[in-house]
């Protein structure tokens, strides 16, 4: 197949590109900075990368590893409405449009909660809740608006899925379990704040085998992307611990977590929403996971790194 990424250069772009590459597939990466070029704005001689191409995985947004200041929630808000309104309107104006349009999402999307899971028929969307701060709220609309683009654009004869994916952990230089294992190693891998808040995750391998399942099956609409085992923060960082035999990580307050995350330019949303999401579309669709459990994930995501 001829599969084109938008906003490929990232983390989950290079996981998905040396997969596809690997199978045997023809990858097209389209990005500001390397690849073919775009602005992520308008249309372009980008677009005649996705005339006649297979499958487009449209992965372009500012990184949400910021501060989040109003400014850096606009640029956020704006990157992905805007990409995804001109892929949209490059598959519409395709004489061979692409038969799956896969958009990245986010697990996001959902209300910070403790009581139970959210999968796609029951979870809860979230919105402006109580005990939270308000600015979480405006993550959740960039997610809205994110899939109305896709669910909007006028693409009859392209299949259309929302990734609304988990934190991805892959070994790569940068990701999240990067972050993770760095704090760890540097004994700060402790509990944030109780530790009671949920994390979602997937395992890159269980990602790109996912991916597949939707570029092979006759599923749209919104998919999330997430390993069956959601666990608290504190239960997944004293496993990331004893993957990486650490015997202790210091336990950070609320206010300890605020100036962590200032001194990394980055937001502590990111360490307190509590996101608890099952993979429901996925699993009635048989999917099965290699990685369903955190300990054996964590494992084997650092005997790779190492």
């Amino acid at each position: 197949m001829k599969i084109v990424i938008p906003g490929g250069t990232g983390q989950v772009g290079g996981v998905l590109s040396r997969a596809f590459a690997a199978a045997g597939h023809e990858v097209v990466v389209i990005s500001r900075s390397s690849g073919v070029r775009w602005d992520g704005r308008t249309l372009g001689p980008w677009a005649r990368e996705i005339d006649g191409a297979d499958v487009v995985v449209n992965l372009a947004g500012r990184s949400v590893s910021c501060r989040y200041t109003a400014e850096n929630l606009r640029q956020m808000m704006r990157s992905r409405i805007d990409s995804a309104r001109v892929v949209g309107e490059a598959v519409a104006r395709a004489e061979r449009p692409p038969r799956v349009w896969l958009q990245m999402s986010t697990a996001t999307i959902y209300a910070h909660r403790f009581d139970a899971a959210n999968d796609e028929e029951t979870g809860i969307i979230g919105g402006r809740e109580p005990d939270v701060p308000g600015y979480w709220a405006y993550s959740v609309e960039i997610a809205k608006r994110w899939e109305a683009e896709l669910d909007e654009a006028d693409t009859p004869h392209t299949r259309k899925v929302a990734l609304r994916a988990a934190m991805v952990m892959s070994p790569d230089r940068g990701g999240v379990f990067d972050y993770l294992s760095w704090l760890t190693r540097l004994g700060l891998g402790g509990p944030v704040a109780g530790g009671r808040q949920y994390v979602s995750w997937i395992h890159d391998d269980d990602f790109v085998r996912a991916v597949a399942l939707l570029i092979r099956e006759p599923i749209a609409g919104a998919v999330n992307l997430a390993a069956p085992g959601p666990l608290p923060q504190r239960d997944l960082m004293r496993e990331l611990r004893r993957a990486w035999r650490v015997p202790a990580g210091l336990p950070a307050t609320r206010w300890m977590a605020e100036i962590g995350a200032f001194a990394l330019r980055t937001d502590t949303e990111l360490l307190l929403k509590s996101r608890r999401v099952v993979p429901g579309r996925l699993t009635r669709a048989g999917f099965e996971f290699r990685f369903p459990n955190w300990r054996e994930a964590a494992q084997n995501l650092v005997e790779r790194r190492r």
